[in-house]
């Protein structure tokens, strides 16, 4: 597996004839970079396609939690230096949830706020994805299509034939040993070949535009959760950013949206002119472009994620936190495995469905108790009654109001949320932190 070098690293011109590779990275977004950066440690053959060309926008909330700036400290600290000096980015220290009777919680994520570096960071994706797609790029170990579509993968006794076309009409064809799919909600490959289902219980709809002059933002860099009762069991959220400026966006379980035949577009519109938690912030606020919308495949049902010569990474593999709604350190962590398996299959020459499945194990051992919480959570989030009960009570009871802070770094005091006796003890006043 010997690593490309010099001008042959990487693609820069047009793409011609044939091209050959141990692994292939569809996709170049934070999933698929942080594969391919991982892949090139390992001193792993890689070439990585995007479809489009950056910078591109990426319709997103722009949050970068503690989970995402841990996973950019493993793959290279520099990149958190980077973050940090970004002149786009807001320290973020806390979340403020907001209840459908309107009461708020200011919860922070870290008990010494302000100390120090901030757990996260508010960042537009069209400057984090960049930054990420330009270090793949740099990397003379990685060969990168950028404005390439893999339009159809074949798949051979030792490997795949991915035919690629670029700037709509130069063609291509790669051969690999392994597909690593990384090209997000829509992925073609999750669809078509690892027939992965689109089904609407398990996916969210969402919507986001950027708005200047809203009054009110946390100086802080606090993101702001709204569960509105017309929402529920969905959020409105309001993202600060430098300058006055902020992500602003709603996000609903697409069979509600079905159900309740609602243009989210018109609804977040509606809402900060409309609402009475916002529309007096909003009076003088403008909205900058158009509001965009998106697709969530949402980790509620698990899928299988890998398959022979495949592994699905972050959006293409159904991996967004269904209450939340976070898919960026998803991605970044399924990419990681991906990238470490990938090397292990090729050092033992298995890149078949059996050995690949060790992938699926690392990733829901990572990832699946927080995301079995959180997918109780989206059933609870039906319930404003709860909403509003538990921020009355965290507001007046400084103890409940801590553990619920711990909760973003204790996944065992967040599995209490899913438990009836939590609840209980919220109501007779007893201890919780037993």
């Amino acid at each position: 597996m010997q690593a490309p070098t010099g001008s042959d690293a990487q693609v820069n011109g047009p793409a011609t004839s044939a091209h050959a590779t141990d692994v292939l990275v569809v996709g170049g977004g934070p999933g698929g970079c942080t594969a391919a950066l991982r892949l090139a440690r390992h001193g792993v053959r890689t070439m990585l396609v995007e479809r489009a060309v950056f910078p591109r926008d990426k319709v997103c909330g722009d949050a970068l939690s503690g989970k995402v700036m841990r996973v950019l400290e493993r793959v290279d600290p520099a990149l958190v230096d980077r973050v940090n000096a970004d002149a786009r980015r807001l320290p973020s220290w806390g979340v403020t949830f907001v209840a459908p009777g309107g009461k708020a919680l200011r919860v922070p994520f870290s008990r010494n706020t302000g100390v120090g570096e901030a757990p996260g960071a508010i960042l537009p994706r069209l400057a984090f994805d960049a930054m990420l797609f330009e270090e793949v790029k740099r990397n003379e170990a990685v060969r990168v299509l950028e404005g390439a579509q893999a339009t159809a993968y074949e798949r051979e006794a030792d490997g795949w034939r991915v035919e690629v076309r670029r700037n709509n009409a130069e063609r291509c064809t790669i051969q690999c040993r392994l597909v690593l799919a990384a090209d997000g909600a829509n992925s073609q490959f999750a669809r078509h070949v690892a027939g992965l289902p689109m089904e609407p219980r398990h996916q969210a709809a969402g919507v986001r535009a950027y708005y200047q002059g809203i009054t009110g933002l946390d100086p802080q860099g606090f993101i702001e959760l709204h569960f509105l009762k017309e929402l529920l069991p969905g959020y409105l959220w309001i993202f600060p950013l430098p300058g006055g400026r902020a992500n602003v966006g709603l996000g609903l379980r697409s069979d509600h949206v079905r159900t309740r035949e609602l243009d989210l577009k018109a609804e977040l519109q509606r809402l900060v002119a409309t609402h009475p938690t916002l529309k007096h912030r909003f009076m003088h606020a403008r909205i900058e472009g158009p509001v965009q919308g998106m697709g969530l495949p949402l980790a509620s049902k698990r899928h299988p994620l890998s398959g022979n010569g495949y592994l699905l990474i972050g959006d293409a593999g159904h991996l967004i936190d269904p209450f939340t709604g976070e898919g960026i350190s998803h991605a970044m962590i399924s990419g990681s495995h991906a990238a470490d398996v990938s090397h292990e299959a090729l050092c033992a020459d298995r890149t078949d469905a059996a050995f690949l499945k060790v992938y699926d194990e690392r990733v829901w051992k990572r990832l699946g108790q927080e995301l079995a919480i959180s997918t109780r959570l989206q059933d609870l989030a039906h319930q404003a009654w709860l909403f509003d009960f538990v921020v009355k009570r965290a507001n007046r009871n400084p103890a409940l109001a801590d553990t619920i802070s711990s909760m973003f770094t204790d996944l065992d005091l967040r599995a209490r949320l899913k438990k009836p006796g939590f609840y209980m003890d919220l109501v007779l006043g007893r201890s919780l932190t037993g």
